[in-house]
């Protein structure tokens, strides 16, 4: 008998915390059947999204392609003057593996159009060129959003959302920005989901293993920015929303309360990001509110 050791173990590509673990093909069969209900209710065969090269992108293009093929998807890719060449590659890459059409759609023109460039003032006045990156970060994803309803229009396809439930919860997202779309095909899968059902689905490992990053000046990342641990972050959620249990409980189950008080913060603080519109109700019926119809409903087919 040898007594040499055995091959090591590749390092993990990702952190999954044991009570966040899915049923990656359940998961796959729930939401390919929502992709394609949520299409045909709306009177659509396609679908359009914004690739950015991150995984929460990647991940939903593979879905919507499994779900209603490839040949019905179109990913645009919407890089800013400063914006990642490797996040760039990574879109590519996943366009590859899919097979599906894409464009490439510059929206640097689109922002320093407003804030400014160079020294020269833009549309939006010369307190623009002094604007900061949260505040360039924002209109940069409604000017992508703008694009892909746009395109939504050429495509002849539904916007998909691809926002996750770890960001919808603590407001890491921009209103009418990445968090608008017809429909989420992920946003009830928190990040480390996100992570294991990339992984089921064969999305390209360097996309996986990559640091969440908004990409929103060189070298920045979601969990430098924010002094947060996905899967820590991830496991407070579960606990609080999920599992319902109270920030005492959860001190003495070894969170620290520090962190367990912020997250509860950030939740509270973002609620308004995600309802809709609240309306000022005067008439008998309102629409949105007691005036309900699914999205196909008589008289409603597309022509």
């Amino acid at each position: 008998m040898s007594g040499g050791r055995g091959p090591i173990d590749p390092e993990p590509m990702f952190d999954l915390p044991p009570e966040l673990a899915i049923d990656t093909g359940v998961a796959r069969r729930v939401i390919a059947e929502f992709i394609r209900g949520q299409l045909r209710q709306a009177g659509f065969e396609r679908a359009v999204l914004g690739l950015s090269g991150g995984i929460d992108s990647a991940l939903v293009a593979f879905l919507v392609a499994e779900a209603i093929g490839p040949e019905r998807l179109l990913c645009v890719m919407m890089p800013y003057r400063t914006s990642s060449p490797a996040s760039r590659g990574d879109a590519e890459a996943v366009v590859a593996a899919l097979g599906c059409a894409s464009e490439l759609v510059e929206i640097t023109a689109m922002v320093d159009g407003y804030f400014g460039a160079g020294g020269v003032p833009g549309a939006g006045g010369a307190d623009g060129l002094e604007a900061s990156a949260l505040r360039r970060g924002n209109f940069m994803a409604r000017m992508r959003m703008a694009t892909l309803y746009d395109r939504s229009v050429t495509w002849g396809g539904l916007v998909v959302g691809t926002g996750n439930k770890t960001e919808s919860l603590i407001g890491y997202t921009t209103l009418f920005g990445d968090s608008a779309c017809a429909f989420n095909p992920i946003g009830d899968l928190y990040k480390s989901q996100i992570r294991q059902l990339s992984a089921a689905l064969g999305v390209p490992e360097a996309v996986i293993r990559k640091a969440p990053s908004a990409d929103l000046w060189p070298g920045q990342t979601d969990e430098t920015e924010a002094g947060f641990s996905y899967p820590v972050l991830d496991r407070v959620l579960f606990w609080r929303v999920d599992r319902r249990r109270s920030a005492d409980e959860l001190v003495a189950m070894g969170f620290d309360r520090t962190l367990v008080d912020r997250v509860d913060r950030m939740v509270a603080g973002a609620e308004f990001k995600r309802q809709v519109p609240p309306i000022a109700k005067l008439g008998p019926r309102t629409a949105g509110v007691d005036y309900l119809y699914p999205r196909r409903r008589p008289g409603s087919a597309r022509t």
